[in-house]
């Protein structure tokens, strides 16, 4: 994934449009911190020990399903850059 990249999470009322970038979460390793545009939300996740991701920090309230939401954009954009990349 680039450092940054655009993401989409589903909010109460409507889409909230944001930024991720990376970071480094102490505890965790590599994570990737969710920033909206409008500056309302932000929301860090990170893998655990076992390998799910989870809420690290972020803003409050939230809604537990940007943790699944936020990971599977993040899936998704590594898969097609390394599909480019290989071709």
């Amino acid at each position: 994934m680039n450092e940054q990249t655009e993401a989409v999470l589903t909010g109460s009322d409507g889409p909230i449009d944001g930024i991720v970038s990376v970071i480094a979460q102490e505890g965790y390793g590599e994570g990737y911190i969710f920033r909206s545009i409008d500056g309302t939300l932000e929301l860090i996740i990170a893998r655990n020990e076992r390998g799910y991701w989870e809420r690290v920090a972020g803003s409050e309230p939230y809604f537990s399903g940007w943790v699944d939401e936020l990971a599977e954009q993040i899936n998704n954009n590594k898969q097609t850059l390394q599909w480019i990349t290989e071709k």
